[in-house]
């Protein structure tokens, strides 16, 4: 939308690209994108899932979303933020996000409606954030004053006045404690409740953590990991897991939790400056060495589960 990644389109007001349509692009693409997944499962399922026995899924990009305010319109644009899945189980988007995008929205054909409806065995969600959230549909979302904290994502337009995401509320007050990644803050009861929207509105489909993690901007540190930092990530994953534990003992079907990351690794057009790893990498020798978070880690997964109630 921004056209920070490729193919590099975007329109202002949401960044200055050569090519590209910020309102009409990204429905297309997540149009399509259901699309080609719907028939890659159609495939798998036809032609492999008896022999191999296998689970065929999709992953999101999950924050979870608190409203910003009490008002219902907040409430119900909080909501409409967690619906993108629709389509994969009911077949279709969300009536109201039809009826704000119109034509801009791409239709399914019936074949295709038959095609992505039950289209997932589980869904996959990369979580590390919550976010506020307020509504665009029935308010104004534009900016009003200088060093508005909702103004950093305040353009009203289609696609992102559909709602306004901020990590700060109307007072400036951050949502968590910031992590060193731009946009992620440190929010544990958002795993839980994210866990218990999709329970509820995908009927407990299975669920699978694919991604979860600490990042750490401490690429200044010369010769190793920044200690304090790292303790930062093992407080972050005992909260999470914790929060986790919680949504399991509450009936949701979680089947798998995976840390982002075990190395130190490339993060987008951060390049190296973001770590997530539970392992540090020599930047000139490449050689891996744990921080304190593997051994942490380790001795939580080996550790008889008996010690683990607390968790």
């Amino acid at each position: 939308m921004k056209g920070l990644f490729p193919p590099v389109h975007c329109s202002p007001p949401f960044g200055k690209c050569f090519y590209g349509n910020s309102d009409i692009e990204p429905l297309l693409v997540v149009h399509n994108s259901i699309l080609a997944h719907a028939k890659a499962v159609k495939i798998y399922r036809d032609q492999f899932q008896v022999e191999q026995r296998g689970m065929i899924g999709m992953v999101a990009s999950a924050y979870m979303y608190r409203p910003m305010t009490d008002d219902e319109v907040d409430k119900k644009a909080a909501t409409r933020a967690l619906t993108l899945l629709d389509p994969l189980v009911h077949g279709d988007y969300p009536i109201e996000m039809r009826h704000y995008h119109g034509r801009k929205l791409p239709r399914f054909n019936y074949e295709e409606t038959i095609l992505i409806k039950n289209s997932m065995d589980f869904i996959g969600i990369n979580h590390y954030s919550t976010l506020f959230v307020k509504d665009c549909l029935h308010s104004n979302c534009t900016c009003t004053r200088d060093n508005n904290p909702m103004c950093s994502h305040g353009e009203n337009r289609a696609i992102l006045g559909f709602l306004l995401t901020s990590g700060q509320n109307k007072d400036g007050d951050f949502i968590g404690d910031p992590m060193g990644m731009p946009g992620l803050y440190v929010v544990p009861q958002g795993m839980e409740d994210i866990i218990a929207f999709l329970k509820k509105r995908y009927n407990n489909m299975p669920i699978f953590v694919t991604e979860n993690g600490y990042g750490s901007n401490d690429n200044n540190k010369k010769g190793g990991y920044d200690l304090d930092k790292d303790i930062n990530r093992i407080k972050f994953h005992k909260a999470y897991l914790t929060s986790l534990a919680r949504s399991i003992r509450n009936g949701a079907d979680v089947r798998g939790y995976f840390i982002w990351s075990l190395t130190d690794n490339l993060e987008w057009t951060f390049g190296y400056t973001i770590k997530f790893g539970l392992y540090y990498v020599d930047p000139l020798t490449l050689d891996r060495s744990p921080k304190l978070s593997a051994h942490w880690y380790h001795h939580f997964l080996t550790t008889n589960i008996q010690t683990k109630k607390s968790i």
